[in-house]
């Protein structure tokens, strides 16, 4: 088995995703016949929300990155500090193609002041190495909010918005050609407005005119490992969208 045939493996995807471009090894015992692979997801295109909040240009527009990063580490601005380690501002290149943006740091990524390094940092370590990618190549990863909820709690509105002009400085400076959002409250924040994570998905939708995919958060992933097909599926529709890009 090869290392791409491995990451198909660990993502629960294999061997009913086969990729046409690599001939896999025929097992030691009998196995039933493979599924026939699926068509290649189709693109659709959702109206963008009227004006949502998430869209309007940052208060923190004069802020250049070291600015911007110290004005995280001294922000008292929410109930969230306090209670946290420390501030986790985001990762990667900042001139990257892609964004990745979860909903806030755990107890990990609390103590090492890095977004995605426990176990579900791993698996997402393992998606983007599926899709030819890695943490700190063209990538940059961020959260929702810079600050670790209370026994990982789902952030609450209030948090949200003391926080998300941070986020949005971030994507102003880095202008990404793709935003892929990890979950509900990573993905409800950026639209400005609420729908189930399953209605989202699978669609292709715009932030401030920049291409944005929803997929499953990796944490969720990790407790519910047979949606790992459709995240895979989710991961394929980003793809294909910055191809299209790329051919116009």
């Amino acid at each position: 088995m090869n290392h791409d045939d491995a990451l198909l493996r660990e993502l629960n995807i294999y061997p009913l995703w086969l990729r046409r471009d690599v001939q896999v090894e025929a097992p030691p015992v009998a196995v039933a016949p493979p599924q026939p692979a699926p068509p290649e997801p189709e693109m659709k295109r959702t109206a963008a929300p009227p004006a949502p909040a998430a869209i309007q240009p940052s208060p923190y527009a004069d802020l250049g990155w070291s600015e911007l990063k110290q004005k995280v580490t001294d922000c008292t601005a929410c109930k969230l500090r306090p209670t946290c380690t420390q501030t986790v501002f985001g990762v990667g290149d900042e001139q990257a193609d892609w964004m990745i943006v979860g909903e806030g740091p755990g107890a990990d990524e609390d103590i090492k002041g890095e977004p995605f390094v426990g176990q579900a940092g791993k698996l997402l370590d393992n998606m983007l190495a599926a899709i030819k990618l890695k943490r700190g190549d063209n990538v940059y990863i961020g959260n929702i909010v810079k600050c670790r909820p209370p026994g990982n709690r789902t952030p609450e509105p209030d948090e949200i918005a003391q926080c998300l002009p941070y986020l949005r400085r971030q994507i102003e400076l880095i202008r990404p050609k793709l935003i892929v959002a990890l979950g509900k409250t990573a993905a409800t924040s950026l639209l400005g407005r609420d729908a189930a994570l399953g209605s989202l998905r699978g669609h292709l939708h715009e932030f401030d005119g920049i291409p944005l995919i929803i997929t499953y958060h990796p944490a969720y992933l990790l407790r519910s490992p047979t949606e790992k097909a459709k995240a895979w599926q989710d991961l394929c529709l980003a793809v294909a969208t910055l191809q299209g890009m790329a051919e116009q």
